[in-house]
């Protein structure tokens, strides 16, 4: 019994605590807001401090209407507002004015005010309980360096759980410390060289914007700092070109891996093969397009229905090309040649007159969508799912060509068909599925494709004249070649960009493999057999 009156005495004590408080918070609380009502920069600069010290739930809805241009003040009664749609609000209180003031101002801000804001929302997201929310917010700080954010700071360090967010809020604090003005000089230097460990163009900016006034001793380890993350970027942008330069081989390889087999077995140069590839892509685009309307919720599971039909589907047209007309013009190539081009043009035209001749964008499922980092190395979700795509295509492929009746038939007529045709392999159906096998691959590449870069009657074309400069380069009908040649090209490609442009890089990389037959006209991997080499 003395138990529980012990703990209504407590109760009702807090309770009367926090009924004092709250006037004695409403009243600090109108005194910073008043600061924004003077139309003075450096008063509402002081305001801003006033708000965030305050501890006020409404401290951060406030800031961000000063932020978002939504702040206003009565000239006359000094009071502050908030602007939400046609709703005005009370900034103290938060609920709406039934008959507010008629001349209303825009609190204004400049520049200064807004690394202000910036610092302001970052101390009041510190202490989010989302470790994502407090992370910005350390990053926030991290550009602002607004010292009146340092309590905090250090408080939130303090009770830190999260490793990540722990390492940004302690970069966070070295970037005020190396600009507060009566720092220690061995703090300023312990700053320096946390901020170089962080390593980024934000770091690099921080040390290399010192002020001259700073003691001899910082500014020699800014330099030294500086001059280590410039070493470092270096080379983070040298992996960043050689992820850019995989990530493009990956497709230009799905692009070319169909094209190799079809190359190889039956020695058809098929112009038409970029148009598989834009098979594979509209049939993304009638998936997703199917889905929206009859059942979104399935929108993330596009892309597990658009493989299978995008495959089938190029693959049948192959087959349905092969029979009636490559068949008939076997030891033919130039015919063969112009007669698949006459067919791109024929599949280009059927796709403008069913889908317009305009772009058609394919969406990425979220699981596709974003990035993230490793070190300063920035790697998107499609370009990855589409490497691994891609390399997940390529083995499976080897598998079959290994260890399927089909793939070993397909190697026996690309070694030497004639011998192929003597112990009864029947090269006519191996022919046909081969066509129809590179055509569905061609397919798959376009389903990979669909998901960086918009879909067109064209989107084949873009890619048909790379194909062949890989399929060349690494070996003719040699797959491992082809892997090879891809990521080789791809990766030469994104380090000649930068220096000589897109075009010019082509053109370069053109010249380079003419050059390279002249020395090796069967590839970097030839295939072996005696009508290979005869």
């Amino acid at each position: 019994m003395t138990s529980s009156c012990g703990r209504v005495v407590a109760y009702v004590l807090a309770l009367v605590f926090v009924l004092a408080a709250a006037p004695a918070l409403t009243q600090t609380l109108d005194d910073a807001l008043t600061k924004f009502a003077a139309d003075s920069f450096s008063l509402t600069e002081e305001g801003i401090t006033g708000v965030v010290a305050t501890g006020s739930p409404r401290a951060q809805a406030i800031i961000e209407a000063l932020q978002s241009g939504r702040l206003v003040f009565d000239p006359a009664g000094k009071k502050i507002f908030i602007r939400d749609g046609s709703r005005v609000l009370d900034a103290v209180t938060g609920e709406a004015v039934a008959s507010p003031p008629a001349d209303l101002k825009l609190v204004r801000i400049n520049n200064r005010l807004r690394r202000a804001i910036e610092a302001a929302i970052g101390t009041l997201t510190l202490m989010s309980p989302d470790p994502r929310v407090r992370l910005s917010a350390a990053q926030s700080v991290v550009r602002s360096r607004d010292v009146n954010s340092l309590p905090a700071l250090d408080t939130a360090i303090a009770k830190e759980t999260d490793a990540g967010v722990k390492r940004v809020l302690t970069q966070a604090r070295a970037a005020i410390i190396l600009y507060k003005d009566d720092a220690a000089e061995t703090d300023k230097i312990a700053a320096i060289s946390v901020l170089r460990d962080r390593g980024d163009q934000e770091s690099l900016a921080l040390l290399s914007s010192l002020p001259a006034s700073v003691p001899a001793g910082v500014a020699r380890a800014a330099q030294e700092g500086a001059a280590s993350i410039k070493n470092q970027l270096a080379l983070w942008e040298v992996l960043q070109n050689a992820w850019y330069g995989l990530s493009l081989g990956s497709v230009l390889l799905l692009a070319a891996i169909g094209l190799a087999i079809t190359f190889g077995v039956m020695g058809v140069i098929n112009m038409a093969h970029g148009e598989m590839v834009m098979i594979g892509a509209y049939v993304t685009f009638v998936v997703q397009d199917l889905i929206r309307v009859y059942n979104p919720a399935l929108f993330d599971y596009s892309l597990a229905f658009a493989i299978p039909l995008s495959f089938l589907l190029a693959g049948a047209i192959g087959i349905l090309i092969e029979r009636t007309v490559i068949q008939w013009l076997y030891g033919r190539p130039l015919d063969t040649l112009l007669a698949t081009w006459g067919i791109s043009l024929i599949l280009q035209q059927a796709v403008r007159t069913m889908f317009g001749p305009t772009n058609r964008e394919v969406g990425n499922p979220s699981w596709m969508s974003g990035a993230f980092e490793v070190g300063q190395l920035t790697i998107t979700y499609n370009r990855m799912w589409i490497v691994v795509f891609t390399l997940a295509v390529f083995f499976g492929l080897l598998g079959i060509l290994r260890f399927t009746r089909i793939g070993l038939e397909m190697r026996a007529v690309t070694q030497n068909r004639r011998m192929a045709a003597a112990v009864g392999i029947k090269t006519a159906n191996v022919d046909m599925l081969t066509f129809g096998l590179g055509s569905g691959i061609a397919g798959l590449a376009g389903v990979a494709l669909s998901q960086i870069d918009n879909v067109s009657p064209n989107l084949g074309q873009s890619y048909i004249i790379d194909s062949f400069m890989v399929v060349v380069f690494g070996g003719v009908g040699n797959l491992w070649g082809t892997l090879v040649g891809a990521f080789s090209l791809g990766i030469a490609n994104k380090f000649l960009e930068p220096y000589a442009g897109a075009v010019v890089a082509k053109i370069a990389i053109l010249v380079g493999i003419i050059l390279f037959i002249q020395k090796r006209p069967r590839g970097l991997f030839a295939l072996k057999g005696r009508a290979v080499e005869a």
